[in-house]
Formats: structure tokens, sequence, C-alpha cells
């Protein structure tokens, strides 16, 4: 409820092609660090966030993932069809244009597929039984990641501060509620093969 509050704050101002004062503030402050290698550097890391980049790593956690459970294989692909749908939808309704003047700024495509997508890999990592340093270190790399690639795009001159924020909200709302989903599935399955292990499982619904 609070990313969809925020995101629907965000995209309130955004909608009447305005700005809020930080984003100036930001643009500004980094337009007075720019340097042709972090630039080139910059762009690279941006990548991650392209269909070019999208696509390998879709593969990547698809295939991770069917080694442990074929269904999380297959629910990767989806997610993020509807994590495109819901990018596209957003920026045409709302249709703010990008601090270098090129169209649909809001929110950031980037930012919100990457949340979904790396958040939903830190997921699985999860619920596979992992060990706790794999799921911390999963947790700070993919943090890492989305802040870098965030970064990038407010270097690169392409995305407000209030582009990324809102990209990292509206992808975490729809993050967590296909996590919700897919642990409440998850959830009956553990209670249709045993019942009571589903009451010791403290990570089911039934708990």
């Amino acid at each position: 409820m609070v990313c969809t509050l925020a995101f629907a704050m965000l995209a309130s101002q955004a909608a009447h092609h305005a700005t809020w004062g930080i984003d100036g503030g930001v643009r500004e402050l980094v337009h007075r660090h720019q340097h042709p290698a972090v630039a080139t550097g910059m762009s690279a890391v941006s990548v991650l966030g392209t269909p070019a980049g999208l696509v390998p790593l879709i593969a990547l956690v698809s295939g991770l993932a069917w080694r442990r459970k074929r269904a999380h294989a297959l629910v990767v692909p989806g997610v993020m069809i509807g994590a495109g749908a819901l990018q596209y939808g957003a920026k045409w309704a709302i249709d703010r244009p990008r601090p270098d003047s090129t169209p649909w700024g809001f929110p950031s495509g980037h930012v919100l597929s990457l949340v979904v997508l790396l958040g939903l890999a830190c997921y699985f990592v999860a619920v596979s039984g992992a060990r706790h340093r794999w799921r911390h270190s999963g947790i700070a790399g993919s943090a890492a990641i989305v802040l870098t690639v965030a970064a990038s795009r407010l270097y690169l001159n392409v995305h407000w501060l209030s582009d990324v924020i809102g990209g990292g909200a509206v992808g975490l709302s729809y993050l967590l509620i296909v996590l919700a989903l897919l642990e409440a599935l998850r959830s009956r399955a553990i209670a249709a093969l045993d019942p009571v292990l589903a009451l010791r499982d403290p990570t089911s619904g039934s708990a």
C-alpha cells in the first residue's frame, strides 16, 4: 500500500508534466560532475535495463529456477511480460517528457523491470532453502544493481529522480502482489502434500 500510494502521488504530479524541486536539483548536481569515462561506464550499466540486457537475465533466472522447481521457471517470463505491460501502460497514460525532452519518461522502465526480476530471483533463493549468506548476498547484489542502474539513468539525463523513484515504487508494488500470490499457492501445495508439515512451516500462510 505504501508503494502504491507513493507511486500514485508521483504519478499525479507527473501527469501534469510537472517536476519536483529535487528533480532539478539532482539533475544540476549530476551535470556538474560529468566525465567521458564515467558516461561510458554508465551507458554500459544502463544496458541491463534494456531488452538486450533483460532477455539474458530473464533466461538466467529461469534457468536457475528450472533446476529447483520448473513451475518457478515458467513464472518468470509471464511476470516480466506483466511488468512490461504495466510499464508501457503507465508511460502512455502519464506521458511526461524526459529531461532531454524525449517522450515517456515516467516511470523508469529500467528500474521497474529490474526491481521485479531481481526481486523474484531473491524470492526463489529464499524459498530454495539456501544458506543465509547466499540469501543476504543475493539481496545485497540485487539492490546494488538496481541502485547503479537507477544512478545511470540520472547520469545519462534520460530520467528525473521522480521517474526513477516512481519506477521503483510501482515495480515493488507489483512484485509484492506477485509474491503474495506465489506464497498462497506454495502454502496450498504444502497443505495438500502434508497438512501437519504445513502447520509447522513458518513461511506458509497456515502457520
